[in-house]
Protein backbone atom coordinates (compact mmCIF):
# COMPACT_ATOMS: atom_id res chain seq x y z
CA UNK A 1 0.00 0.00 0.00
CA UNK A 2 1.07 3.58 -0.58
CA UNK A 3 1.43 6.24 1.78
CA UNK A 4 0.14 9.30 -0.33
CA UNK A 5 -0.97 9.10 -4.54
CA UNK A 6 -0.93 12.35 -5.96
CA UNK A 7 -3.36 11.67 -9.23
CA UNK A 8 -3.19 13.28 -12.32
CA UNK A 9 0.03 15.59 -11.50
CA UNK A 10 2.27 17.26 -14.09
CA UNK A 11 5.79 15.94 -13.63
CA UNK A 12 8.14 17.85 -14.07
CA UNK A 13 11.33 15.54 -12.79
CA UNK A 14 14.35 17.86 -12.36
CA UNK A 15 16.31 16.45 -15.64
CA UNK A 16 15.12 18.78 -17.88
CA UNK A 17 12.79 16.39 -19.76
CA UNK A 18 9.70 17.17 -20.80
CA UNK A 19 6.40 17.86 -18.12
CA UNK A 20 4.38 14.92 -18.35
CA UNK A 21 1.24 14.13 -16.61
CA UNK A 22 0.99 11.04 -13.94
CA UNK A 23 0.15 9.73 -10.69
CA UNK A 24 2.93 9.44 -7.98
CA UNK A 25 3.18 7.36 -5.33
CA UNK A 26 4.94 7.81 -2.14
CA UNK A 27 6.01 4.99 0.46
CA UNK A 28 8.56 4.54 3.04
CA UNK A 29 9.89 8.05 2.59
CA UNK A 30 10.71 7.67 -1.09
CA UNK A 31 9.28 7.85 -4.25
CA UNK A 32 7.30 4.33 -5.20
CA UNK A 33 5.67 4.55 -8.38
CA UNK A 34 5.36 7.29 -11.65
CA UNK A 35 3.10 6.58 -13.66
CA UNK A 36 -0.20 6.80 -15.55
CA UNK A 37 -3.24 4.88 -14.35
CA UNK A 38 -1.80 3.70 -10.55
CA UNK A 39 -4.19 1.79 -9.33
CA UNK A 40 -2.45 0.48 -6.09
CA UNK A 41 -4.09 1.58 -2.75
CA UNK A 42 -3.27 4.56 -0.76
CA UNK A 43 -3.68 5.37 2.91
CA UNK A 44 -4.48 9.02 1.94
CA UNK A 45 -4.64 10.45 -2.23
CA UNK A 46 -5.17 13.74 -3.93
CA UNK A 47 -6.19 15.05 -7.06
CA UNK A 48 -3.39 17.56 -8.96
CA UNK A 49 -4.89 18.10 -12.53
CA UNK A 50 -3.67 21.44 -13.53
CA UNK A 51 -0.85 21.22 -10.66
CA UNK A 52 3.32 21.03 -11.30
CA UNK A 53 4.89 18.58 -9.03
CA UNK A 54 8.77 19.05 -8.92
CA UNK A 55 11.66 18.03 -6.62
CA UNK A 56 12.03 19.99 -3.68
CA UNK A 57 14.91 22.77 -4.48
CA UNK A 58 18.52 22.69 -3.37
CA UNK A 59 19.30 25.78 -1.82
CA UNK A 60 22.75 26.08 -1.95
CA UNK A 61 24.11 28.83 -0.07
CA UNK A 62 22.39 29.54 3.75
CA UNK A 63 23.06 30.00 7.26
CA UNK A 64 20.41 28.11 8.66
CA UNK A 65 22.98 26.37 11.36
CA UNK A 66 21.73 28.62 14.23
CA UNK A 67 17.89 29.38 13.42
CA UNK A 68 17.01 25.71 12.98
CA UNK A 69 17.42 25.37 16.65
CA UNK A 70 14.54 27.54 17.13
CA UNK A 71 13.21 27.20 13.73
CA UNK A 72 13.04 23.34 12.45
CA UNK A 73 11.21 24.69 9.34
CA UNK A 74 14.15 26.50 8.63
CA UNK A 75 11.05 29.45 7.04
CA UNK A 76 10.35 30.88 5.03
CA UNK A 77 12.68 28.31 2.22
CA UNK A 78 10.93 25.84 3.38
CA UNK A 79 7.06 27.50 2.45
CA UNK A 80 8.64 28.15 -1.18
CA UNK A 81 9.31 24.29 -1.63
CA UNK A 82 13.50 24.37 -0.34
CA UNK A 83 13.62 20.52 1.11
CA UNK A 84 17.36 20.60 1.45
CA UNK A 85 19.81 23.95 2.75
CA UNK A 86 23.63 23.72 2.97
CA UNK A 87 24.66 25.66 5.73
CA UNK A 88 28.12 26.15 7.26
CA UNK A 89 29.12 28.89 4.43
CA UNK A 90 31.67 31.55 4.79
CA UNK A 91 33.88 30.09 6.96
CA UNK A 92 31.16 30.51 10.32
CA UNK A 93 30.15 27.48 11.75
CA UNK A 94 28.72 27.20 15.48
CA UNK A 95 31.07 24.10 15.93
CA UNK A 96 33.45 22.89 16.88
CA UNK A 97 33.82 25.07 20.30
CA UNK A 98 37.30 24.32 22.43
CA UNK A 99 35.97 22.50 25.92
CA UNK A 100 38.56 24.73 27.48
CA UNK A 101 37.33 27.81 26.80
CA UNK A 102 33.50 28.31 27.29
CA UNK A 103 34.24 31.95 26.37
CA UNK A 104 34.48 31.07 22.71
CA UNK A 105 30.54 30.34 22.27
CA UNK A 106 30.48 33.97 23.57
CA UNK A 107 32.38 34.83 21.08
CA UNK A 108 31.08 32.86 17.98
CA UNK A 109 28.15 34.29 18.77
CA UNK A 110 29.18 37.88 18.56
CA UNK A 111 30.96 37.47 15.66
CA UNK A 112 27.92 35.70 14.23
CA UNK A 113 25.47 38.11 14.77
CA UNK A 114 28.01 40.97 13.45
CA UNK A 115 29.34 39.40 10.77
CA UNK A 116 25.97 37.65 9.25
CA UNK A 117 23.32 40.07 10.72
CA UNK A 118 21.74 37.14 13.30
CA UNK A 119 19.84 38.32 16.21
CA UNK A 120 22.35 38.26 19.41
CA UNK A 121 19.52 37.53 21.45
CA UNK A 122 18.26 35.13 19.56
CA UNK A 123 21.22 33.15 19.35
CA UNK A 124 22.04 33.44 22.93
CA UNK A 125 18.70 32.52 23.91
CA UNK A 126 17.59 29.77 20.77
CA UNK A 127 20.19 27.56 20.81
CA UNK A 128 21.11 25.15 23.45
CA UNK A 129 25.12 25.62 22.84
CA UNK A 130 25.61 21.95 24.46
CA UNK A 131 27.91 20.74 21.94
CA UNK A 132 31.93 20.61 21.68
CA UNK A 133 32.73 18.62 18.78
CA UNK A 134 31.56 19.10 15.03
CA UNK A 135 29.60 15.52 15.37
CA UNK A 136 28.43 16.43 18.44
CA UNK A 137 26.76 19.79 16.64
CA UNK A 138 25.28 17.48 14.32
CA UNK A 139 23.75 15.26 16.75
CA UNK A 140 22.25 18.21 18.48
CA UNK A 141 19.66 18.41 15.47
CA UNK A 142 19.10 14.99 14.26
CA UNK A 143 15.87 14.08 14.56
CA UNK A 144 14.08 17.45 15.39
CA UNK A 145 14.46 19.50 11.21
CA UNK A 146 11.81 19.96 9.37
CA UNK A 147 14.46 20.20 5.85
CA UNK A 148 17.49 18.22 4.85
CA UNK A 149 20.38 20.44 6.04
CA UNK A 150 23.93 19.21 5.13
CA UNK A 151 27.16 21.85 6.90
CA UNK A 152 30.63 22.25 5.88
CA UNK A 153 33.00 23.12 8.72
CA UNK A 154 34.25 26.76 9.22
CA UNK A 155 37.60 27.87 8.82
CA UNK A 156 37.16 30.57 11.76
CA UNK A 157 35.52 27.65 14.38
CA UNK A 158 39.05 25.18 13.39
CA UNK A 159 41.32 28.07 14.05
CA UNK A 160 39.59 29.59 17.18
CA UNK A 161 39.54 26.13 18.77
CA UNK A 162 43.62 25.23 18.44
CA UNK A 163 44.81 28.70 18.30
CA UNK A 164 41.95 29.98 20.44
CA UNK A 165 42.20 34.27 20.84
CA UNK A 166 45.59 34.08 18.73
CA UNK A 167 43.58 33.01 15.63
CA UNK A 168 43.11 36.43 15.11
CA UNK A 169 46.16 37.84 13.89
CA UNK A 170 48.68 34.28 14.15
CA UNK A 171 49.58 32.27 12.47
CA UNK A 172 49.70 28.31 13.40
CA UNK A 173 52.69 26.51 14.68
CA UNK A 174 53.53 23.03 12.53
CA UNK A 175 52.15 21.85 15.78
CA UNK A 176 48.96 23.89 15.78
CA UNK A 177 48.11 23.18 11.84
CA UNK A 178 48.73 19.18 12.64
CA UNK A 179 46.10 19.56 15.15
CA UNK A 180 43.39 21.56 13.23
CA UNK A 181 44.00 18.85 10.38
CA UNK A 182 43.27 16.17 13.24
CA UNK A 183 40.04 18.28 14.26
CA UNK A 184 38.86 18.80 10.60
CA UNK A 185 39.24 15.03 9.91
CA UNK A 186 37.14 14.37 12.50
CA UNK A 187 34.41 16.65 11.87
CA UNK A 188 34.51 14.62 8.52
CA UNK A 189 34.57 11.64 9.68
CA UNK A 190 31.03 12.61 12.16
CA UNK A 191 29.10 14.01 8.53
CA UNK A 192 30.50 17.40 8.13
CA UNK A 193 30.32 18.27 3.73
CA UNK A 194 34.08 19.91 3.61
CA UNK A 195 35.53 23.04 4.19
CA UNK A 196 34.06 27.04 4.15
CA UNK A 197 36.49 29.73 4.43
CA UNK A 198 36.53 33.60 3.94
CA UNK A 199 39.50 35.95 3.25
CA UNK A 200 36.71 38.47 2.49
CA UNK A 201 37.72 42.26 3.30
CA UNK A 202 33.99 42.57 4.39
CA UNK A 203 34.26 39.56 7.18
CA UNK A 204 34.74 40.99 10.95
CA UNK A 205 34.49 40.04 14.25
CA UNK A 206 32.15 41.29 17.20
CA UNK A 207 34.87 42.87 18.28
CA UNK A 208 35.56 45.00 15.06
CA UNK A 209 38.43 42.43 13.74
CA UNK A 210 39.36 40.68 10.68
CA UNK A 211 37.89 37.41 11.05
CA UNK A 212 40.44 34.56 11.89
CA UNK A 213 40.25 32.91 8.72
CA UNK A 214 41.34 35.66 7.08
CA UNK A 215 44.80 35.84 8.77
CA UNK A 216 45.39 32.19 7.16
CA UNK A 217 48.00 31.88 4.20
CA UNK A 218 47.91 29.84 1.05
CA UNK A 219 50.18 26.87 2.59
CA UNK A 220 46.90 26.49 5.67
CA UNK A 221 44.49 26.40 2.89
CA UNK A 222 45.90 24.04 0.35
CA UNK A 223 46.61 22.09 3.65
CA UNK A 224 43.01 21.83 4.87
CA UNK A 225 41.87 21.20 0.90
CA UNK A 226 43.72 17.98 0.81
CA UNK A 227 42.54 17.26 4.10
CA UNK A 228 39.22 17.21 2.24
CA UNK A 229 40.85 14.79 -0.40
CA UNK A 230 40.41 12.61 1.83
CA UNK A 231 36.77 12.16 2.28
CA UNK A 232 34.26 11.13 0.63
CA UNK A 233 31.36 13.13 -0.53
CA UNK A 234 33.08 16.41 0.44
CA UNK A 235 33.55 19.81 -0.94
CA UNK A 236 35.02 23.79 -0.80
CA UNK A 237 33.36 26.58 -0.05
CA UNK A 238 35.36 29.78 -0.38
CA UNK A 239 34.73 33.53 -0.03
CA UNK A 240 37.24 36.05 -1.16
CA UNK A 241 37.13 39.72 -1.54
CA UNK A 242 36.89 39.91 -5.46
CA UNK A 243 33.74 38.00 -4.91
CA UNK A 244 32.17 41.07 -4.53
CA UNK A 245 33.53 42.41 -7.65
CA UNK A 246 36.23 41.25 -9.87
CA UNK A 247 38.66 38.58 -8.52
CA UNK A 248 42.76 39.33 -8.46
CA UNK A 249 45.13 37.14 -10.34
CA UNK A 250 46.16 35.92 -7.19
CA UNK A 251 42.78 35.38 -5.96
CA UNK A 252 41.71 33.03 -8.59
CA UNK A 253 45.13 31.33 -7.99
CA UNK A 254 43.74 30.56 -4.91
CA UNK A 255 40.61 28.91 -5.79
CA UNK A 256 42.11 27.04 -8.37
CA UNK A 257 44.90 25.49 -6.10
CA UNK A 258 42.26 24.58 -3.52
CA UNK A 259 40.21 23.10 -6.02
CA UNK A 260 42.81 20.68 -8.31
CA UNK A 261 44.32 20.09 -4.48
CA UNK A 262 41.54 18.47 -3.01
CA UNK A 263 40.09 17.20 -6.11
CA UNK A 264 36.54 18.73 -5.51
CA UNK A 265 34.30 21.65 -6.54
CA UNK A 266 34.61 24.64 -5.00
CA UNK A 267 31.93 27.18 -4.77
CA UNK A 268 31.84 31.05 -4.26
CA UNK A 269 29.11 33.77 -4.00
CA UNK A 270 27.74 35.88 -5.49
CA UNK A 271 28.32 36.50 -9.25
CA UNK A 272 26.80 40.16 -9.50
CA UNK A 273 25.50 40.70 -12.92
CA UNK A 274 24.98 43.80 -14.87
CA UNK A 275 25.09 45.45 -18.03
CA UNK A 276 26.71 48.23 -16.78
CA UNK A 277 29.72 46.27 -16.01
CA UNK A 278 30.24 44.45 -18.37
CA UNK A 279 33.61 42.92 -18.06
CA UNK A 280 33.12 41.23 -14.43
CA UNK A 281 31.09 38.23 -15.66
CA UNK A 282 34.11 36.96 -18.07
CA UNK A 283 36.87 37.98 -15.21
CA UNK A 284 34.98 36.16 -12.66
CA UNK A 285 34.73 33.31 -14.89
CA UNK A 286 38.16 33.12 -15.50
CA UNK A 287 38.48 31.19 -12.24
CA UNK A 288 36.64 28.29 -13.28
CA UNK A 289 38.23 27.67 -16.53
CA UNK A 290 41.53 27.57 -15.13
CA UNK A 291 40.24 25.35 -12.64
CA UNK A 292 39.50 22.92 -14.92
CA UNK A 293 42.53 22.81 -16.88
CA UNK A 294 44.25 22.53 -13.35
CA UNK A 295 42.17 19.64 -12.41
CA UNK A 296 39.68 21.21 -9.95
CA UNK A 297 36.22 22.65 -10.08
CA UNK A 298 35.04 26.65 -9.42
CA UNK A 299 31.32 27.18 -9.57
CA UNK A 300 30.14 30.49 -9.11
CA UNK A 301 26.79 30.78 -7.66
CA UNK A 302 24.37 33.76 -8.76
CA UNK A 303 20.49 34.39 -8.26
CA UNK A 304 18.26 34.95 -10.67
CA UNK A 305 16.25 37.48 -8.59
CA UNK A 306 16.78 40.75 -7.84
CA UNK A 307 17.09 40.27 -3.75
CA UNK A 308 16.07 44.07 -1.85
CA UNK A 309 18.21 44.57 0.84
CA UNK A 310 17.72 47.63 3.39
CA UNK A 311 20.13 50.56 4.36
CA UNK A 312 20.14 52.16 7.87
CA UNK A 313 22.56 54.96 8.91
CA UNK A 314 21.62 53.95 12.26
CA UNK A 315 22.48 50.20 12.37
CA UNK A 316 25.04 48.22 10.58
CA UNK A 317 24.52 47.37 7.51
CA UNK A 318 26.78 47.16 3.91
CA UNK A 319 26.88 50.86 4.01
CA UNK A 320 29.34 50.26 6.60
CA UNK A 321 31.68 48.14 4.58
CA UNK A 322 32.46 51.37 1.77
CA UNK A 323 36.07 52.29 2.47
CA UNK A 324 36.04 54.77 4.55
CA UNK A 325 32.39 54.84 5.78
CA UNK A 326 32.49 52.32 8.56
CA UNK A 327 34.66 54.83 10.82
CA UNK A 328 32.22 57.46 10.63
CA UNK A 329 28.97 55.21 10.88
CA UNK A 330 30.23 53.49 13.81
CA UNK A 331 30.24 56.35 16.35
CA UNK A 332 27.67 57.09 18.85
CA UNK A 333 24.49 58.68 17.16
CA UNK A 334 24.97 62.34 18.32
CA UNK A 335 28.61 62.27 16.85
CA UNK A 336 27.95 60.46 13.59
CA UNK A 337 24.80 62.65 13.15
CA UNK A 338 27.43 65.57 13.37
CA UNK A 339 29.58 64.15 11.47
CA UNK A 340 27.17 63.41 8.26
CA UNK A 341 25.96 67.06 8.35
CA UNK A 342 29.00 68.44 8.08
CA UNK A 343 29.59 68.88 3.93
CA UNK A 344 33.52 67.92 3.46
CA UNK A 345 32.39 64.74 5.50
CA UNK A 346 29.70 63.86 2.97
CA UNK A 347 31.72 65.30 0.38
CA UNK A 348 34.87 62.53 1.07
CA UNK A 349 32.47 59.61 1.94
CA UNK A 350 30.78 60.02 -1.60
CA UNK A 351 34.08 60.54 -3.35
CA UNK A 352 35.33 56.79 -1.55
CA UNK A 353 31.78 55.01 -2.29
CA UNK A 354 32.39 55.76 -5.92
CA UNK A 355 35.70 54.86 -5.83
CA UNK A 356 37.55 51.93 -7.72
CA UNK A 357 38.26 50.50 -4.22
CA UNK A 358 34.64 50.68 -2.86
CA UNK A 359 34.26 47.57 -5.58
CA UNK A 360 29.96 46.22 -5.77
CA UNK A 361 29.48 49.11 -3.23
CA UNK A 362 29.52 51.27 -5.79
CA UNK A 363 25.72 50.05 -6.48
CA UNK A 364 24.61 51.53 -3.13
CA UNK A 365 25.92 54.95 -4.46
CA UNK A 366 22.74 56.50 -6.25
CA UNK A 367 21.25 57.73 -3.01
CA UNK A 368 18.53 59.82 -5.23
CA UNK A 369 17.03 56.22 -6.14
CA UNK A 370 16.38 55.42 -2.49
CA UNK A 371 12.83 54.76 -1.07
CA UNK A 372 12.38 55.77 2.04
CA UNK A 373 10.78 52.92 4.07
CA UNK A 374 9.88 53.26 8.08
CA UNK A 375 10.18 56.92 9.73
CA UNK A 376 9.64 57.36 13.20
CA UNK A 377 9.57 61.31 13.86
CA UNK A 378 6.53 64.08 13.25
CA UNK A 379 9.02 65.52 10.45
CA UNK A 380 9.53 62.45 8.84
CA UNK A 381 5.34 62.32 8.53
CA UNK A 382 3.90 60.94 4.88
CA UNK A 383 7.65 60.29 3.34
CA UNK A 384 7.55 56.62 3.51
CA UNK A 385 7.29 55.28 -0.17
CA UNK A 386 8.58 58.41 -1.40
CA UNK A 387 11.61 58.30 -3.68
CA UNK A 388 14.88 60.69 -2.39
CA UNK A 389 15.05 62.08 -5.32
CA UNK A 390 12.18 63.89 -5.45
CA UNK A 391 12.12 64.95 -1.61
CA UNK A 392 15.68 66.15 -2.37
CA UNK A 393 14.31 68.45 -5.52
CA UNK A 394 11.10 69.47 -3.54
CA UNK A 395 13.60 70.92 -0.60
CA UNK A 396 16.53 72.36 -2.97
CA UNK A 397 19.29 69.29 -1.64
CA UNK A 398 21.34 66.91 -2.96
CA UNK A 399 20.41 63.86 -2.42
CA UNK A 400 23.00 61.96 0.14
CA UNK A 401 22.31 65.60 2.71
CA UNK A 402 18.27 64.82 2.79
CA UNK A 403 19.07 61.22 3.63
CA UNK A 404 21.30 62.59 6.25
CA UNK A 405 18.65 65.14 7.49
CA UNK A 406 15.82 62.66 6.85
CA UNK A 407 17.80 59.91 9.44
CA UNK A 408 18.56 62.72 11.87
CA UNK A 409 14.79 63.63 12.43
CA UNK A 410 14.60 59.74 13.34
CA UNK A 411 17.52 59.68 15.68
CA UNK A 412 19.43 57.68 12.86
CA UNK A 413 16.11 54.81 12.75
CA UNK A 414 14.99 55.26 9.39
CA UNK A 415 14.89 52.07 6.59
CA UNK A 416 16.15 52.91 3.64
CA UNK A 417 15.36 50.84 0.64
CA UNK A 418 17.94 51.22 -2.61
CA UNK A 419 16.32 50.67 -5.74
CA UNK A 420 18.34 48.35 -7.99
CA UNK A 421 20.61 49.85 -10.78
CA UNK A 422 20.72 46.86 -12.87
CA UNK A 423 16.91 46.00 -13.34
CA UNK A 424 17.44 46.67 -17.60
CA UNK A 425 16.88 44.45 -20.48
CA UNK A 426 20.21 44.53 -21.46
CA UNK A 427 21.41 43.15 -17.47
CA UNK A 428 18.54 40.17 -17.54
CA UNK A 429 19.63 39.25 -20.84
CA UNK A 430 23.16 38.94 -19.69
CA UNK A 431 22.10 36.94 -17.11
CA UNK A 432 20.26 34.36 -18.79
CA UNK A 433 23.08 33.96 -20.97
CA UNK A 434 25.31 33.41 -17.92
CA UNK A 435 22.96 31.30 -16.19
CA UNK A 436 24.21 28.64 -18.84
CA UNK A 437 27.49 28.84 -18.65
CA UNK A 438 28.61 25.11 -17.26
CA UNK A 439 30.46 26.70 -14.05
CA UNK A 440 27.66 28.80 -12.96
CA UNK A 441 24.72 27.73 -10.31
CA UNK A 442 21.88 29.19 -9.43
CA UNK A 443 21.70 30.15 -5.57
CA UNK A 444 23.51 32.51 -2.61
CA UNK A 445 20.37 33.26 -0.67
CA UNK A 446 22.07 33.80 2.38
CA UNK A 447 18.63 32.09 3.66
CA UNK A 448 19.21 32.58 7.69
CA UNK A 449 21.08 35.75 8.24
CA UNK A 450 20.85 39.36 7.27
CA UNK A 451 17.72 38.36 9.02
CA UNK A 452 16.29 42.32 8.94
CA UNK A 453 18.32 43.42 5.96
CA UNK A 454 17.06 40.96 3.32
CA UNK A 455 14.70 38.35 2.57
CA UNK A 456 16.45 36.02 -0.28
CA UNK A 457 14.60 32.85 0.63
CA UNK A 458 12.06 33.28 -1.39
CA UNK A 459 14.38 33.24 -4.84
CA UNK A 460 12.58 29.59 -5.92
CA UNK A 461 9.42 30.74 -6.20
CA UNK A 462 9.87 34.38 -7.37
CA UNK A 463 11.67 32.64 -10.16
CA UNK A 464 10.05 29.83 -11.14
CA UNK A 465 6.74 33.04 -11.32
CA UNK A 466 8.98 35.51 -13.68
CA UNK A 467 9.94 32.27 -15.94
CA UNK A 468 5.99 30.76 -16.32
CA UNK A 469 4.51 34.37 -16.61
CA UNK A 470 7.07 36.81 -16.27
CA UNK A 471 10.54 37.81 -18.50
CA UNK A 472 10.16 33.64 -19.47
CA UNK A 473 14.02 33.69 -20.01
CA UNK A 474 14.00 30.34 -19.10
CA UNK A 475 11.61 27.44 -19.61
CA UNK A 476 9.83 25.64 -17.12
CA UNK A 477 11.68 22.56 -16.92
CA UNK A 478 15.26 23.97 -16.95
CA UNK A 479 13.75 26.14 -14.71
CA UNK A 480 12.87 23.28 -11.98
CA UNK A 481 16.65 21.51 -13.09
CA UNK A 482 18.44 24.53 -12.20
CA UNK A 483 16.87 24.48 -8.81
CA UNK A 484 16.92 20.72 -8.08
CA UNK A 485 19.03 18.34 -9.97
CA UNK A 486 21.84 20.82 -10.97
CA UNK A 487 22.66 21.79 -6.75
CA UNK A 488 22.35 17.71 -5.72
CA UNK A 489 24.66 17.01 -8.70
CA UNK A 490 27.14 19.88 -7.17
CA UNK A 491 26.79 18.28 -3.47
CA UNK A 492 27.15 14.69 -4.76
CA UNK A 493 23.36 13.93 -2.78
CA UNK A 494 22.40 10.27 -2.87
CA UNK A 495 18.92 10.01 -4.69
CA UNK A 496 17.81 13.50 -4.29
CA UNK A 497 17.26 16.49 -6.72
CA UNK A 498 14.80 14.51 -9.45
CA UNK A 499 11.53 12.69 -9.06
CA UNK A 500 12.40 8.87 -10.11
CA UNK A 501 11.64 5.55 -8.26
CA UNK A 502 13.43 5.20 -5.83
CA UNK A 503 14.44 8.53 -4.95
CA UNK A 504 13.72 10.35 -1.91
CA UNK A 505 10.33 11.76 -1.91
CA UNK A 506 11.01 15.62 -1.49
CA UNK A 507 8.50 17.01 -3.20
CA UNK A 508 6.90 20.30 -3.88
CA UNK A 509 3.59 20.49 -5.23
CA UNK A 510 2.19 24.53 -6.82
CA UNK A 511 -0.21 26.23 -9.37
CA UNK A 512 1.76 27.13 -12.04
CA UNK A 513 -0.81 30.18 -12.96
CA UNK A 514 0.05 31.46 -9.30
CA UNK A 515 3.60 30.71 -8.26
CA UNK A 516 5.25 33.57 -6.58
CA UNK A 517 6.57 34.96 -4.02
CA UNK A 518 4.94 37.58 -1.65
CA UNK A 519 6.46 41.29 -0.51
CA UNK A 520 8.47 41.06 2.57
CA UNK A 521 7.51 42.00 5.88
CA UNK A 522 9.03 42.70 8.99
CA UNK A 523 8.02 40.24 11.84
CA UNK A 524 9.21 39.90 15.24
CA UNK A 525 8.81 35.97 16.12
CA UNK A 526 12.70 35.65 16.84
CA UNK A 527 13.34 34.41 20.41
CA UNK A 528 13.55 37.67 22.59
CA UNK A 529 11.02 39.43 19.85
CA UNK A 530 13.96 39.75 17.12
CA UNK A 531 12.84 41.36 13.98
CA UNK A 532 13.59 39.50 10.58
CA UNK A 533 12.17 39.75 7.16
CA UNK A 534 9.66 37.27 6.04
CA UNK A 535 7.53 36.69 2.51
CA UNK A 536 4.70 34.47 1.80
CA UNK A 537 4.49 31.53 -0.58
CA UNK A 538 1.98 32.30 -3.06
CA UNK A 539 0.40 28.94 -4.69
CA UNK A 540 2.47 26.56 -3.29
CA UNK A 541 -0.06 23.83 -2.67
CA UNK A 542 2.11 21.29 -0.16
CA UNK A 543 6.05 20.08 0.60
CA UNK A 544 7.00 16.89 1.55
CA UNK A 545 10.45 16.06 2.92
CA UNK A 546 11.22 12.94 2.97
CA UNK A 547 7.95 11.36 2.51
CA UNK A 548 6.13 13.62 4.49
CA UNK A 549 3.88 16.54 4.39
CA UNK A 550 5.39 19.44 6.21
CA UNK A 551 3.54 22.20 4.21
CA UNK A 552 0.05 22.77 2.82
CA UNK A 553 -1.40 25.91 1.97
CA UNK A 554 1.86 27.78 3.35
CA UNK A 555 1.43 26.11 6.95
CA UNK A 556 3.72 23.83 8.88
CA UNK A 557 2.08 20.72 9.41
CA UNK A 558 4.20 20.09 12.86
CA UNK A 559 6.16 16.95 11.47
CA UNK A 560 10.08 17.16 11.44
CA UNK A 561 10.76 14.33 8.83
CA UNK A 562 14.47 15.77 7.82
CA UNK A 563 17.55 14.26 7.66
CA UNK A 564 21.34 16.00 8.62
CA UNK A 565 22.52 15.01 5.82
CA UNK A 566 26.15 13.61 6.34
CA UNK A 567 28.84 13.89 4.04
CA UNK A 568 29.98 9.73 2.79
CA UNK A 569 26.48 8.42 3.74
CA UNK A 570 24.31 10.73 1.92
CA UNK A 571 26.55 12.17 -0.76
CA UNK A 572 29.06 10.62 -2.68
CA UNK A 573 32.03 11.91 -4.20
CA UNK A 574 31.98 14.43 -7.25
CA UNK A 575 35.60 14.12 -7.72
CA UNK A 576 37.44 16.69 -10.61
CA UNK A 577 40.08 14.85 -11.12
Amino acid sequence: MLDHLIKGVTVVDGTGAAARVADVGIRDGRVAVVAVGVTEEARTQEEAHGLILAPGFVDPHTHYDAQLFWDPYATPSLNHGVTTVAGGNCGFTLAPLNPERPEDADYTRRMMSKVEGMSLVALEEGAPWSWHSFGEYLDALEGRIAVNAGFMVGHCALRRYVMGADAVGGQPSGEQLERMLALFHEAMDAGAWGLSTTQSSTHSDGDGKPVASRHAGPAELLALSRAVAEHEGTQLEAIVAGCLDQFSDAEIELFVDMSAAAGRPLNWNVLTIDAAVPERVPRQLVASERARKAGGRVVALTMPILTPMNMSLGTFCALNLIPGWGEILGLPIPERIAKLRDPDVRAEMLRRAGSKEAGVFRRLTHFGRYVIGDTYSAENEGLTGRVVRDVAAERGQEAFECIVEICANDGMRTVLWPMPTDNDPDSWALRAETWSHEDVMLGGSDAGAHLDRMCGAPYTTRFLGDCLRGRKLMGLEQAVKMLTDDPARLFGLRERGRIAEGFHADLVLFDPERIDAGKATLVHDLPGDSPRLDSKAIGVNAVWVNGVEVIRDDVVSGAVPGTVLRSGRDTRTVSTR
